[in-house]
């Protein structure tokens, strides 16, 4: 059945309900939707603030193991998973992030899930949505244009053209925009200086955009930004541009959440979208918060492995937001962990037991690390047509010995009722259980301890490398007064090293910083680690070349 059909076929064949249906089962009133067209939504602010109120469900966090070219299936087990609580006759729904147009026309592909988990319109999710990231690019992009334009004229800020740390941003892998000059051409086109673009999900203005609480202090977040110093190195603050209002008018619309559906016309909302490798990784905190007033269970994803996007949602999301996630969900597939363990790509579909045994010490760090922060863990695995029973008993006593219960999951060919085992014993686990929650260091620590000891504590590290440029800007950040701000690392999210070939759970690595970038807005800084570009490139075979239009005007080739 589904190995015959795409993502974008089963997509396409979806019996989608109208949009004020699905929001008509989490008590949500058509007057509180603005609609485009018949299955996309956003919920207005009148409604949000009236929800406010109302008692928190369960907040379960979906994350996985270090991602490998086998594939996870993170986002599809979210699916699966909300999926299967409904079908168990829960009230539960999904918080996910949007899609950047960088993956989708690269290598990794869209985010809406695969098989039969997934939530839909596909084809609009991952491609212009509501348009949210053409807003958040355009507000980060006016910023820019107001700081040239400043300096074009009598620049009363004294900011030094040389020490402006903003760069432009676009929605896209395009390498040839990481350095570039701009302001040539004579003196009516600005001053000459050097810069670059970033990819929109790296952009601070998507990570205020991600951690604000409502619009006014997403209003305050971004006046409070320092894009760049002056020639005494005093910071300089959008609110000195007097642009904050600006900026927020642009995203007014955008930073309402958006409502769609799962293939099973099950709640999902999705905004915003950071990448975990690059930025904190989660899904915006009013959408977040929202769906815990709408729903007894609420299950959210964070980026990439747990060693980056569990331990920012936690260290960073929920430090920020006041959350207190009730349960985790780790997921593995049995193709990642035989790679994990030294099986070649090629060689997957071969059963191999010695091979599933040595990735699990991957998850077994994982599991470790999930423990730091005092919050229950479960695995479950993402099962695939070529796994055994033998690879499965292999996982399943493997976590057994570690006392995690282990649950294989057939969502991705058999929907919810595949997920309804998973979800019963999440259920359970965050119903019977106590989670005690906590972050992994302390806010009065110094920021290069705090990354030493994510380094130390989450990647297994020896100890993190820096030179005199980098230890400076450390000292000078907590100088100004933001030592008290939560780190977010910036690494290959292959490996718990920077070295994206080295697999498994390596030990005994140094961490090398190559930058420290202060985001003041979003209240973290961003530590750049090994080799890891905020602008990505394109592949060889981009998947772009798939993609197109057919005859009957439906779009093809997404996946």
């Amino acid at each position: 059945m589904s190995s015959f059909l795409t993502d974008l076929e089963i997509a396409n064949q979806a019996n989608k309900k109208h949009i004020n249906d699905i929001a008509k089962q989490i008590d949500v009133p058509e007057e509180a939707l603005i609609v485009y067209g018949n299955d996309k939504a956003k919920i207005n602010y009148d409604f949000l603030d009236k929800c406010k109120d109302k008692k928190d469900g369960k907040l379960i966090l979906v994350t996985a193991i270090s991602p490998t070219p086998a594939g996870e299936g993170k986002t599809t087990t979210s699916v699966g998973l909300v999926d299967g609580l409904c079908h168990n006759g829960k009230k539960a729904m999904i918080c996910l992030r949007e899609p950047s147009l960088g993956p989708c026309f690269g290598m990794k592909g869209g985010a809406a899930g695969g098989g039969y988990a997934q939530v839909v319109p596909m084809t609009d999710i991952n491609l212009h949505f509501t348009g949210d990231f053409h807003a958040i690019g355009a507000a980060h992009n006016l910023l820019s244009a107001l700081i040239d334009n400043h300096i074009h004229w009598e620049n009363d800020l004294n900011i030094d053209p040389r020490r402006i740390t903003w760069k432009r941003v676009v929605d896209m892998n395009d390498r040839s925009l990481r350095d570039i000059t701009c302001g040539l051409g004579g003196t009516g086109n600005g001053i000459p200086r050097q810069s670059g673009f970033d990819i929109t999900v790296a952009s601070e203005i998507m990570a205020v955009f991600c951690l604000a609480s409502d619009l006014e202090d997403l209003e305050n977040r971004i006046g409070n930004i320092v894009f760049a110093y002056t020639r005494k190195l005093e910071p300089v603050r959008v609110h000195q541009l007097k642009a904050q209002g600006a900026l927020t008018a642009l995203l007014r619309d955008a930073f309402q959440p958006n409502l769609v559906q799962t293939l099973e016309n099950n709640p999902a909302l999705m905004h915003g979208g950071p990448f975990a490798n690059i930025a904190h990784g989660c899904n915006s905190v009013i959408a977040t918060k929202t769906a815990l007033k709408l729903a007894d269970y609420v299950v959210t994803e964070a980026g990439f492995g747990a060693d980056l996007g569990a331990e920012k949602f936690f260290d960073i999301k929920c430090r920020k937001a006041g959350l207190s996630p009730d349960a985790v969900v780790l997921v593995a597939t049995t193709k990642a962990l035989k790679m994990h363990g030294g099986v070649k790509k090629e060689d997957l579909k071969e059963e191999n037991i010695d091979a599933v045994k040595e990735g699990c010490k991957n998850l077994a760090k994982h599991i470790r690390n999930i423990g730091h922060f005092g919050v229950p863990v479960t695995v479950a695995i993402n099962e695939f047509y070529t796994d055994t029973e033998n690879e499965h008993q292999a996982i399943i006593d493997f976590c057994k010995n570690l006392n995690v219960v282990c649950k294989i999951s057939s969502h991705w060919e058999n929907g919810g009722a595949g997920a309804s085992d998973l979800a019963t014993h999440v259920a359970d686990l965050v119903d019977s259980s106590e989670s005690s929650f906590r972050t992994l260091y302390d806010d009065e620590m110094s920021l290069w301890d705090k990354t030493r000891h994510i380094a130390r504590t989450i990647y297994g590290a020896e100890d993190i490398l820096a030179d005199k440029r980098v230890r400076d800007k450390f000292a000078q950040f907590e100088k100004e007064g933001f030592g008290k701000y939560p780190i977010c690392m910036a690494k290959t999210q292959y490996s718990f090293s920077t070295d994206p070939l080295l697999m498994g759970a390596p030990t005994g690595h140094d961490v090398p910083i190559r930058e420290v970038r202060l985001c003041s807005g979003a209240e973290f800084i961003v530590v750049v680690c090994g080799a890891i570009m905020t602008m990505p490139g394109l592949p060889r075979k981009p998947a772009s070349e798939a993609i197109g239009v057919d005859k009957d005007k439906n779009i093809e080739g997404l996946f």
